[in-house]
């Protein structure tokens, strides 16, 4: 960026900033975490976020528990070929990968390290209990899904405490196709494959069953949000600026509000 564009860029900023804490119209240590994140990580803008080694796959805490057609099950205690419940009906499992990751250091880097989604943090029926979800897994709301982080409020939707873990385990269940099946309660992606699956612990498992032939990608069962690039931002908080005068809130911003004003009904 030319240096009179950074110049402008930062003017902007620093006036939207201004307008947005005098507005109230969203937590500034929130974003103050999110942005210091974001720039301890090097990213230009929000976009669908990855694990350390670039891949945007982890999913389901060991434990989450699964719909099935006679109850739940325990995402570890799944096998291929089960009946899950999706939105689209009963489908079988295809596959389920793994991911095993080892602490090496205070605190879980912040792209390993779930979130948790509080009891009824999402409506009055679900997540019947705490969901715990990879940062970069989406939630099917309004139509839409939106990967978990971005939902983040402090309160019924924050990072889990989980230094006191040596190892995190994550399940990621993939079907035929893209699905939304009901986590604890709640409707959450299943795996979108959009290139190999090496960066799961047993991906020599999937080649055994299927062959290492690659398919096309996956067809996302509904439109993935996200925002990119440092205009995307931009525009992002000119909406927060302007949304107490004329509500121009994108459908994440709207689920985000209306999911952190439940929190101070929620129980955690």
């Amino acid at each position: 960026m030319p240096d009179s564009s950074r110049r402008r860029f930062l003017e902007i900023s620093a006036g939207l900033a201004g307008r947005v804490a005098a507005s109230g119209a969203v937590s500034l240590p929130i974003l103050a975490s999110i942005s210091k994140r974001a720039l301890a990580n090097g990213w230009t803008g929000w976009e669908r976020p990855t694990g350390p080694g670039g891949h945007p796959h982890h999913c389901f805490l060991r434990g989450t528990r699964i719909q099935i057609p006679d109850g739940e099950i325990p995402v570890e205690d799944l096998t291929i070929g089960a009946l899950v419940e999706t939105l689209s009906g009963p489908l079988p499992v295809k596959w389920i990968g793994r991911q095993r990751f080892k602490k090496d250091s205070p605190s879980w880097h912040w792209s390993v390290g779930p979130i948790r989604v509080a009891r009824f943090a999402l409506s009055d029926q679900y997540p019947r209990r705490g969901l715990y979800l990879s940062p970069n897994h989406s939630l099917f709301i309004d139509g839409f899904l939106i990967p978990v982080e971005w939902l983040v409020n402090g309160r019924s939707i924050a990072l889990a405490a989980m230094d006191d873990r040596e190892v995190i385990d994550y399940f990621h269940i993939e079907l035929e196709t893209h699905e939304v099946i009901f986590a604890e309660g709640a409707p959450a992606e299943t795996l979108l494959v959009t290139a190999d699956r090496e960066d799961f612990a047993n991906f020599v498992e999937y080649e055994r069953l299927y062959g290492a032939d690659e398919r096309p990608a996956m067809k996302p069962f509904a439109p993935i949000l996200k925002y990119k690039g440092g205009r995307g931002e931009l525009e992002r908080l000119l909406r927060l600026a302007v949304s107490p005068v004329i509500d121009i809130r994108d459908p994440i911003l709207r689920a985000r509000d209306r999911i952190a004003a439940r929190a101070e009904l929620v129980v955690i």
